[in-house]
């Protein structure tokens, strides 16, 4: 009788350790993230820094591939991608969302935050906001890091604000042009990939955008001037459906937000540098780069005033909070 049961208990013993081991394979999640960004920016270069990390942290259980230059899918449809469940990740210019809510172009007023430590204290500032609309779409942000400030790029010096009338302008979202238009020029919505295209064939005159963005599109090839005005420094976000984080277990939940962590911290570091790295390489390639004159100062002020009053007449309390409780921690 027991050989019997040995015998019976024996093969259900073998099941359920096959089970437990189907079970613990199956908790291995690979994971898609797409970015607008191509392979040389730093904000790609970080974004696969950071999976490495989550891979090597989490031994396998999880790893993330990610999409450069829009290859998964264009930059307007990754947020919705990843709120669908159609990609686990994304990566966007964090003020594309501003027809959504204004504290999302926050960073992109003149005048309110133009260093990177400002830029950082902004984000503190606002990122609780930030967090709760985007988990009201299923979504969880993961890290947020700023650009180098924005400049204008130019075929010419820019010394008269009289330039500015009807000069077709790339503007890479609402707020830039409306800033744009405040100016009196012609804004015209180009993603980065497309900057080369939009030159060569007459689309636009000028940039409004980083010296990162413009060594890495080569920018000397298009224009000879580059006046850095020091505008805003605008973040891109990264972010995650909360369904596909819930499905990790909680240590690899944990090691995902640690990978988070260093990522933005890491991809701050990165932008500094690559600031100074674009600065230079413009110079080296023939690009002009000098402070606006008094008169263009002005005219740049003159419209980031009225920006600034039309995003007030926009904001609701909260985001009027947010922005006080910034100003607040800068000025202590």
């Amino acid at each position: 009788m027991r050989k019997t049961l040995t015998s019976t208990l024996l093969p259900s013993t073998l099941l359920l350790a096959t089970a437990c081991g189907l079970s613990a394979a199956a908790q291995a999640a690979e994971w898609t993230m797409a970015t607008p960004y191509g392979d040389a920016s730093f904000h790609t270069q970080n974004n696969k820094q950071f999976a490495e990390d989550v891979a090597d942290a989490t031994d396998g259980e999880l790893t993330i591939t990610v999409h450069s230059g829009g290859s998964l899918v264009s930059h307007g449809e990754i947020k919705p991608s990843v709120r669908r469940g159609t990609i686990d990740a994304g990566e966007i210019f964090l003020s594309v969302l501003s027809n959504e809510d204004p504290i999302f172009e926050v960073d992109t007023l003149p005048g309110v935050a133009g260093s990177y430590d400002d830029a950082y204290a902004l984000w503190e500032a606002t990122k609780p906001m930030i967090t709760e609309l985007f988990a009201e779409e299923g979504l969880m942000p993961l890290y947020a890091v700023a650009w180098p400030a924005q400049g204008i790029y130019t075929a010419e010096p820019l010394t008269d604000p009289e330039q500015f009338e009807g000069l077709r302008v790339r503007a890479p979202n609402i707020n830039t042009q409306r800033f744009i238009e405040n100016l009196g020029g012609s804004p015209t919505e180009t993603e980065e990939s497309d900057i080369p295209t939009a030159f060569s064939t007459g689309r636009v005159d000028a940039m409004i955008t980083s010296s990162s963005t413009g060594n890495a599109m080569a920018a000397w090839d298009y224009v000879s001037d580059y006046t850095d005005a020091n505008l805003w420094l605008p973040k891109n976000i990264v972010f995650i459906s909360q369904r596909s984080f819930d499905g990790l277990d909680d240590a690899t939940q944990e090691a995902l937000m640690a990978a988070a962590e260093r990522a933005e911290a890491r991809g701050w570091e990165m932008s500094r540098e690559d600031n100074q790295a674009s600065l230079a390489a413009l110079q080296e390639n023939g690009i002009t780069v000098s402070e606006p004159n008094e008169a263009i100062s002005e005219a740049l002020q003159e419209a980031g005033d009225e920006l600034f009053e039309d995003w007030q007449s926009r904001a609701d309390d909260d985001a009027e909070q947010a922005l006080d409780t910034y100003r607040e921690q800068r000025d202590n």
